[in-house]
């Protein structure tokens, strides 16, 4: 076989950076092999006999050991840890069924108290009034959402004799790729605002070129996949007052509070961006993210139930009651909604205050330390969400890219994406640092001494650094 060819074999097996060798065996290490056992086992088939428990826990503990250190993976926004009490509670409720009330009722009435809690924290008018479900993440809870809007006006028009084919979302051209996927699977035309550098975020400028009779909503982002930057939600809103007032459009907002869902209520109280804001009509939000409850996990509340069509809602019987169920996934884990009340009961407003508080203070101390080095310009700074993106300063360097440093930057562990911005940006890269629970501030302080080292080094090439085959990574 050729070196092409093995490469093509060990592509089949997975990603390209995932430590799957070429073969399609794998092999026992003699040390914890049992008189007995098969040490030699097919990889992407069910092995013909038995191993014992002891022996197929080794194998698996072993590969999963292989996706590096969570503490320094500082591309995602998911998180990687909770307490001994938690992990407890999760071992003890991962048989529980979300969608199965009937037989977990008292998971079901966590669940109803969890998504009260978030609207509460969200300023709906009445929590008692409003609606709102768990969901296997933000992309099912954006995407229900979405849903909401489309079928509020498909009733609408159909309500005023008018066709129903053409439904159009306003959104930033820097939304997240759920939001593409809502568009393409429901049949919605995106309309996306294009960021810019005088308009990094969707803000309500030009908003009056896109918005028509077809537009279901728009969507506000608290919080940018790319950047962090929270979307000014009331700004945008007064665009929409001003452009009911010179056609009589009224356009609902979908605030997708991913991750600032989790940060403006104990970060930024006196921001309005939630329900205060009375075009906004539901909001979605990531539990496995700010919310620090490992994944999946997600929440929408409506502000009120008439804002979540009824004919898009299930009843679900148990105990002689009913139910309201809305989702797109019927069986899932349960386990999740039990550890997210644990955090509610465990930290309260205070402590998570104090969590979220402590991921900001190392974001602004790591975007102030890389504001200072020469190479660097900031996109922003990390004030909003503790997320923050930099720009290589135009003409410090010919011999090497950001995509060079986020490669040196892996050789000591850090992963670190660089990847270019969208449309009408695609030309400028950009690294981006998530700065979630566990990321001290001794390990931030050694990130920028490594950072600095890594500059140190690029900028003494005597000739500039390859670029042939260069990928750009991009975590959500």
């Amino acid at each position: 076989m050729t070196i092409a060819e093995e490469r093509a074999a060990a592509a089949a097996h997975g990603p390209t950076t995932a430590y799957t060798g070429i073969n399609d065996r794998t092999q026992l290490n003699p040390i914890f092999a049992r008189p007995g056992e098969s040490t030699d086992l097919p990889v992407d088939r069910i092995p013909d006999n038995e191993s014992l428990p002891e022996t197929a826990y080794q194998i698996v503990h072993d590969e999963s050991m292989l996706d590096g250190n969570a503490r320094l993976n500082l591309a995602t926004f998911v998180g990687t840890w909770m307490d001994d009490h938690a992990a407890r509670l999760y071992a003890e409720s991962a048989d529980k069924n979300m969608i199965d009330k009937d037989e977990y009722p008292q998971t079901a009435a966590i669940e109803t108290r969890c998504w009260k809690i978030v609207a509460g924290l969200w300023n709906a008018p009445d929590p008692e009034k409003a609606i709102g479900t768990s969901t296997v993440g933000s992309s099912e809870a954006c995407m229900l959402g979405g849903l909401a809007l489309k079928r509020r006006w498909q009733l609408a028009r159909k309500a005023a004799g008018k066709p129903t084919d053409k439904p159009n979302l306003v959104l930033s051209s820097a939304v997240q790729v759920c939001w593409e996927k809502f568009c393409n699977y429901w049949d919605v035309e995106p309309r996306y605002v294009p960021i810019t550098d005088e308009h990094k975020v969707l803000d309500g400028y030009e908003l009056d070129k896109y918005v028509d009779e077809n537009t279901i909503g728009v969507v506000a982002i608290m919080g940018v996949t790319y950047t962090g930057m929270y979307e000014p939600v009331a700004e945008i809103s007064k665009a929409l007052d001003r452009i009911q007032e010179q056609t009589g459009l009224d356009v609902k907002i979908h605030v997708d509070g991913a991750s600032g869902g989790m940060i403006a209520p104990f970060l930024q109280p006196d921001l309005v961006w939630d329900f205060r804001v009375p075009r906004v009509v539901s909001i979605s939000t990531s539990a496995h993210k700010y919310g620090l409850v490992y994944p999946g996990l997600g929440w929408v509340v409506w502000r009120t139930a008439s804002d979540l069509p009824a004919d898009l809602v299930f009843d679900v019987t148990y105990l002689g009651g009913h139910m309201p169920t809305f989702a797109l996934n019927f069986s899932r884990p349960g386990a999740q909604v039990l550890l997210q009340y644990y955090l509610f009961l465990r930290l309260g407003f205070d402590g998570y205050y104090r969590v979220q508080k402590a991921s900001q203070d190392v974001a602004l101390y790591l975007s102030g330390e890389i504001a200072k080095m020469p190479a660097f310009e900031l996109w922003n700074d990390g004030s909003d969400i503790p997320v923050f993106a930099w720009q290589l300063k135009k003409g410090h360097t010919d011999k090497w890219n950001l995509y060079h440093l986020s490669e040196r930057l892996r050789l000591k562990g850090w992963l670190i994406p660089a990847y270019p911005m969208p449309d009408n940006l695609t030309d400028l890269t950009v690294q981006r640092i998530v700065v979630r629970n566990g990321l001290s501030h001794n390990l931030a302080e050694s990130l920028v001494l490594d950072i600095q080292e890594a500059v140190e080094y690029l900028d003494a090439l005597e000739s500039p650094m390859p670029t042939e085959g260069q990928v750009h990574s991009f975590t959500h």
